[in-house]
């Protein structure tokens, strides 16, 4: 599957990839900032943003629609960044095609299976009336019961598509039945990718734990950690100057992450 990008910058490839209910846009001034300095290739990965839609949302799909986007615009071999979800595909792309990677970057999520936290999501917004003329604000108030905290509803939000016929960019059905997969993290057939790889984590959140890193560095041997002040699980939108610092540092070798 080809995914749709947006593209900036010249230079070495820089690919990022967004979380569960974003897109390409999602990176706003992190991809702006980094494209002073690398052509950096945001995707939106399938069944979100204006990517196509599938039934199925499997990692190693998902891994193998990045490859062959990246491949298909001359962008192999490339630095690759994911955050959430999208570090989930990242991590599957390094370990099925490690050649491909040249540095991995994962953000706020470790290969491990979470609790399922966004089920809620996907059937409030499945719910949520469609009609002619509705507005944003209409929206948040009728999610508001279901997603109290206004900037979680503004984000996922961001997904509806308003007018004379309101409908969703991303896959629900897809969405809703893939997610008990997409929490969880299928034991790769792969060996360990061997190249240089940092797992940045928010300091509010705590979707890395010290108990999986022996975890990631079965998978990651090369594996350096590092906690984003000022930050939880959005890292890149809560504190995008810090998250860019740590990025370029990394990403030009001159970072030396705690072990």
């Amino acid at each position: 599957m080809i995914l749709h990008s947006v593209e900036h910058g010249t230079g070495r490839p820089l690919v990022l990839l967004h979380g569960l209910f974003g897109h390409a846009a999602n990176f706003g001034m992190v991809h702006k900032w980094l494209a002073r300095h690398w052509r950096v290739i945001a995707l939106d990965l399938r069944n979100h943003g204006a990517s196509p839609h599938a039934p199925v949302m499997a990692y190693p799909d998902m891994a193998e629609d990045v490859l062959e986007t990246l491949r298909e615009r001359r962008a192999l071999p490339c630095a690759l960044v994911g955050h959430s979800m999208g570090g989930k595909v990242a991590m599957w792309a390094a370990l099925s095609a490690p050649a491909a990677v040249e540095r991995l970057v994962v953000a706020d999520i470790a290969p491990v299976r979470y609790p399922p936290l966004f089920r809620p999501y996907v059937e409030v917004m499945a719910e949520l009336p469609l009609y002619p003329g509705l507005t944003r604000a209409e929206a948040s108030a009728a999610m508001a019961a279901a997603v109290h905290d206004p900037q979680v509803r503004a984000f996922l939000l961001q997904n509806l598509r308003l007018g004379a016929k309101p409908s969703w960019r991303v896959n629900l059905p897809a969405l809703g039945d893939s997610l008990p997969y997409l929490e969880g993290w299928p034991p790769p057939e792969d060996p360990p990718y061997r190249g240089p790889a940092l797992f940045v984590s928010g300091a509010r959140s705590d979707y890395i734990r010290s108990e999986h890193r022996p975890r990631i560095r079965t998978l990651f041997p090369e594996a350096r950690f590092v906690t984003l002040k000022n930050a939880g699980h959005w890292l890149h939108a809560e504190n995008p100057e810090g998250f860019v610092g740590v990025l370029e540092a990394f990403l030009g070798g001159t970072v030396t992450p705690a072990a």
